[in-house]
């Protein structure tokens, strides 16, 4: 692999984790440079992507999927809130469907939740 190549991949991780990130409910309209960062450290660790992207599905859906009666939590400020989450699944990995299963999860929750959906005023 070259160097270019190298930065072109992660580049492009980066970008797909920053993707993902903003694409979820209680996150933030931008991220930071410590988001960035977070998201190049998982790359030079090894971190896959699907394992970034069902840290991220989980990890909200948890907050998302809370008892009614329970009180709102404050809107996730940053990408390490996840951290915990992919540390999770590196230590136990999940079935390779299981991404898929939470992507199903947070569509029907944001099609019954359409205020909480990122894109709901740009649809």
């Amino acid at each position: 692999m070259t160097p270019l190549s190298a930065t072109a991949d992660a580049l492009a991780y980066q970008l797909a984790v920053i993707s993902m990130y903003l694409d979820l409910p209680d996150t933030p309209v931008n991220v930071s440079l410590s988001d960035r960062q977070h998201a190049r450290r998982w790359f030079e660790s090894g971190v896959p992507l699907r394992t970034v992207e069902t840290a991220l599905l989980l990890g909200s859906l948890r907050r998302l999927l809370r008892p009614a009666q329970a009180p709102r939590l404050a809107t996730i400020r940053s990408l390490a809130y996840f951290q915990p989450v992919v540390e999770e699944l590196l230590q136990l990995p999940v079935p390779d469907d299981y991404c898929a299963y939470l992507q199903g999860k947070m569509k029907a929750y944001l099609r019954d939740h359409p205020g909480l959906d990122p894109h709901a005023s740009s649809a």
